[in-house]
């Protein structure tokens, strides 16, 4: 069925950034807006899952619950299921389900793992990284992650003190490591504040996206598609039987157990 989707040149948005920072609020401040406009949106919530049983509250689709009744809007809630990059195994492949139907705008909202949270840069046209004032202290450590996946930059519940300095912050960042085409926003989502400037930026700007280091993370998730077909029909249940048995075993060595079983 993939294979023979033609899917429409739909704008795909991400939303990340760490726990706390306000993205499901921002997003539903976004969607009244865009929904008044009479666009069709598609919307993905990736919620985090349990390692052992897989489940997922799915939290993220009560905070839009305002717009349930919206028939312009298509909401598609999914688990992480142990996905370490803030998306869903799957994600690709409901996003590209998705792009069949002519939507106006696709909008995937990530977990909010923090700094290892770049999946998403190789799936969206465009990345939000959304931050509050407390996160100042932590630009540095986040360099080498969410900072370097981020088409534009919102700090959220900018009311705060110290927004401003994060802002400055910020910006002196992307001076230094020479994306000054990077803007930092600010909003305050439980108000609606920033949101339409927010949204004229998304509409405005269609060419930050790296297209090299998207080509990096797509062939990353190409290579797990391609070891999940390899592996398809393998016996996960035997495997479980065999290192329980294992597990019973003194010095067991997980390495020299995989050996006799490839």
């Amino acid at each position: 069925m993939l294979e023979q989707l033609v899917p429409f040149p739909i704008p795909v948005i991400g939303f990340t950034g760490p726990p706390g920072a306000g993205k499901s609020t921002l997003l539903n401040a976004v969607m009244s807006i865009l929904l008044e406009q009479g666009k069709k949106i598609g919307l993905v919530l990736i919620d985090p899952s349990s390692p052992f049983n897989l489940g997922a509250l799915l939290g993220d689709r009560l905070r839009l619950s305002a717009h349930f009744n919206n028939p312009n809007l298509f909401i598609r809630s999914l688990a992480s299921r142990g996905s370490l990059g803030g998306l869903s195994d799957k994600i690709m492949e409901v996003t590209q389900v998705m792009k069949a139907y002519p939507f106006d705008y696709i909008f995937i909202e990530t977990v909010g793992v923090g700094q290892s949270e770049v999946e998403i840069a190789g799936l969206a046209d465009t990345t939000v990284v959304i931050l509050v004032p407390e996160a100042g202290d932590g630009i540095q450590a986040m360099k080498a992650g969410l900072m370097e996946i981020a088409d534009l930059f919102v700090i959220n519940k900018a009311d705060r003190a110290e927004a401003d300095v994060l802002v400055n912050s910020l910006e002196h960042q992307l001076h230094l490591s020479g994306r000054d085409e990077v803007a930092v926003l600010k909003t305050v989502a439980v108000e609606a504040k920033g949101v339409p400037e927010l949204i004229e930026k998304l509409q405005s700007n269609t060419n930050y996206h790296n297209e090299e280091r998207k080509l990096i993370l797509l062939t990353e998730k190409a290579l797990r598609i391609i070891a999940k077909r390899r592996m398809k029909g393998f016996d996960v249940e035997a495997l479980r039987s065999g290192l329980r048995t294992g597990l019973k075993q003194p010095h067991f060595n997980l390495y020299h157990f995989l050996k006799a079983q490839v």
